[in-house]
């Protein structure tokens, strides 16, 4: 009687643990949906003869990340910013483009303290340089292209609730600088952007 009164507990003990468990995963807040202004600061490149300058700018990022644990996630990013490309050297022009950010990236955590968590990020994913033929801002022939982009960063979120944080973070985007498929634009060298940010966090 004693024996199987202890294997009952124990089933019993097994069986709430299991039901505890499951029911902190399913209030554990995985997901997250942030946005963020940003700055996007490129520097110049020369090659073939010719310089490329962008103008520095502005625009805005939205995040969906999912958390596996504690210490790692991975994120998904669209972002978008306008600036114009001024071309130096044998065909002297300028292009303004909208520029579309589609990034992956893994998260890790790092050891937070107090109310902050920092972390880092690393990953890839695509710019896509879109002309916009606006007046002033426009050069014949140019059209849109795709470029591929690495991706590395670090942040922090400040809790302000349970399901609301604030996110200060800096991504670095290293890519060939675009041409516009034009060979008169190509520098053939490597560039990097940087983008600080500062925006909002929902967790669910």
């Amino acid at each position: 009687m004693g024996l199987k009164y202890s294997i009952k507990l124990g089933v019993v003990a097994v069986g709430a643990l299991a039901l505890v468990s499951m029911t902190a995963v399913a209030q554990e807040n995985r997901s997250e949906i942030s946005v963020q202004g940003t700055g996007f600061f490129t520097n110049d490149t020369h090659g073939n003869g010719v310089a490329d300058h962008a103008s520095d700018t502005g625009g805005f990022l939205i995040g969906y990340r999912y958390n596996f644990n504690r210490w790692l996630g991975a994120e998904a990013n669209y972002g978008y910013d306008r600036n114009t490309q001024f071309y130096f050297g044998g065909t002297p022009a300028r292009v303004q483009s909208d520029i579309h950010q589609i990034t992956g990236s893994a998260v890790v955590k790092l050891p937070g303290f107090a109310r902050i968590q920092p972390y880092a990020l690393a990953g890839g994913g695509a710019l896509v340089f879109n002309p916009t033929g606006n007046s002033g801002g426009s050069f014949a022939g140019a059209s849109e292209q795709t470029q591929g982009t690495f991706l590395y960063g670090v942040g922090a979120d400040y809790v302000l609730a349970k399901h609301w944080s604030i996110r200060g973070e800096y991504r670095g985007l290293v890519y060939k600088a675009p041409s516009f498929n034009l060979a008169g634009l190509e520098t053939n060298s490597w560039t990097h952007t940087a983008q600080p940010s500062a925006g909002i966090v929902f967790r669910f």
